[in-house]
């Protein structure tokens, strides 16, 4: 009997407090990746990365150019992965700022044909067309295969012990597990990337 078909699936969380809204969703959105992976014979291989984890990593490689290992193995892994989840807390009708400097450091076409889910979190309803307005677009820039479905989440969207209380909000995290884990399944494993292969021009090194 053949090994089970294997993909790798990034889930990144830009929540600042611990716990948070952010990661709550981007652990439903997850978990129903999971399901549905598992359903359709593939077994996921999944890591999560706390951007509130590199976010002193994330400041000193911006003013120093250079990351440290740590942040290094996560912008890796996001490159390598064959699916990928990117949720975020909404500020000023926008991603959060740790959110864009770790996305900042993935090249043009770092994610070209990745699969993204991309999800949000906030105050209240209206920040909700940020994921179009914001995210995608950025998502766009990096040449992602961006689902249809994007997924927010207000705070009147949360029950006791973290559970959705909206139906409509578990209906789409639902139905863009369902895009994202398709997507997956039919793209395929991602080929390692050689990180050599196409260096980056000296001059632009040393562009502020």
């Amino acid at each position: 009997m053949s090994a089970a078909a294997t993909r790798s699936l990034v889930v990144v969380s830009a929540g600042l407090s611990q716990p948070s809204s952010t990661r709550l969703l981007a652990d439903r959105l997850s978990a129903a990746v999971d399901r549905h992976l598992r359903e359709a014979g593939i077994e996921p291989r999944i890591e999560v990365i706390e951007l509130r984890d590199q976010a002193k990593d994330l400041v000193n490689n911006l003013l120093a150019g250079f990351p440290s290992p740590g942040l290094q193995a996560a912008l890796d892994a996001v490159l390598a992965a064959d699916g990928l989840i990117a949720v975020t807390p909404i500020f000023s009708a926008s991603y959060s700022g740790l959110f864009k400097l770790f996305f900042d450091l993935v090249e043009r076409d770092g994610l070209a044909g990745t699969p993204v889910l991309i999800g949000a979190t906030g105050g209240t309803a209206r920040h909700s067309l940020a994921l179009e307005h914001a995210m995608r677009p950025l998502f766009a820039y990096l040449n992602a295969a961006v689902v249809a479905t994007a997924v927010y989440a207000a705070t009147e969207d949360w029950g006791g012990g973290g559970v959705t209380a909206d139906g409509s909000l578990v209906e789409r995290i639902d139905r863009a597990a369902v895009e994202l884990s398709a997507a997956m399944a039919t793209r395929g494993p991602a080929a390692p990337k050689d990180a050599f292969a196409d260096p980056v021009p000296f001059d632009q090194l040393l562009r502020p």
